[in-house]
């Protein structure tokens, strides 16, 4: 029986993007904009897949009306544009979570401690342009730790694709209780969208703040209080 998926087409290999995007689907993964798709890319697709890229945004820019064959500010743009978004500000996507190992929690430690602020840079998928902002975590640890610089690694990981801010603190919350399995967590995030800073009502001020809490910060309301006000702590020493 012949394939309906459309691994060819008119007898040639159909673009590599279509190629991951039907296996996505026969296995019924979701590739919305924050997924991560890692898992089902495979050997040499990264690198098929800059090179279509590179060629979608040569035509992008040629569809703005910019002369890319003589201007040479912009005759390299598209590789450039197509490495950016596939290994660094939408690597999230793409690249597996780095590994990041825990450890038993040998001395049974149950006080909570706070990590922040971690810069955290990111995308508005709406409009694709940068959000970039601070995020301070909060744990109560559980019978696993992890070292304090592989929250800055993870949540790097998880903000380094296309997202809508509140989306981004719940993944990132998912990812820290996958990891270590704390009895609480907390999260804040504080950024400036550039959606709002660069273009619409241009507002250069304006910041986003949203947080999560979940186990003991969500059920005890005076370790919910004390992570705000560490929080609060640090926001004021980084001013002085």
């Amino acid at each position: 029986m012949t394939s309906t998926l459309p691994s060819s087409v008119s007898g040639q290999l159909a673009p590599v993007s279509r190629r991951i995007r039907d296996r996505l689907e026969a296995a019924g993964v979701p590739y919305l904009a924050n997924d991560n798709i890692a898992d089902h890319l495979a050997e040499g697709e990264l690198e098929q897949l800059e090179i279509e890229v590179a060629g979608k945004v040569r035509e992008l820019l040629r569809s703005l009306v910019i002369d890319i064959d003589n201007d040479h500010n912009t005759e390299e743009t598209a590789e450039r544009v197509a490495r950016m978004y596939l290994h660094e500000v939408f690597k999230g996507r793409y690249h597996e979570q780095p590994k990041i190992a825990s450890f038993p929690n040998v001395k049974k430690l149950d006080e909570i401690y706070t990590v922040g602020p971690i810069t955290v840079r990111s995308a508005c998928s709406h409009h694709l342009v940068p959000i970039l902002g601070n995020c301070w975590i909060g744990i109560k640890p559980g019978d696993r730790v992890i070292g304090l610089s592989k929250f800055s690694r993870v949540a790097d990981w998880v903000f380094s694709r296309p997202h809508i801010q509140e989306e981004a603190v719940m993944i990132l919350a998912d990812e820290i209780e996958r990891l270590c399995e704390p009895q609480g967590l907390a999260i804040l995030v504080k950024a400036q969208h550039y959606c709002m800073k660069w273009r619409g009502v241009k507002e250069p001020q304006t910041s986003m703040v949203n947080s999560v809490v979940r186990g003991d910060f969500r059920h005890d309301p005076s370790l919910k209080a004390e992570f705000f006000e560490l929080v609060k702590q640090q926001e004021s020493l980084l001013l002085h």
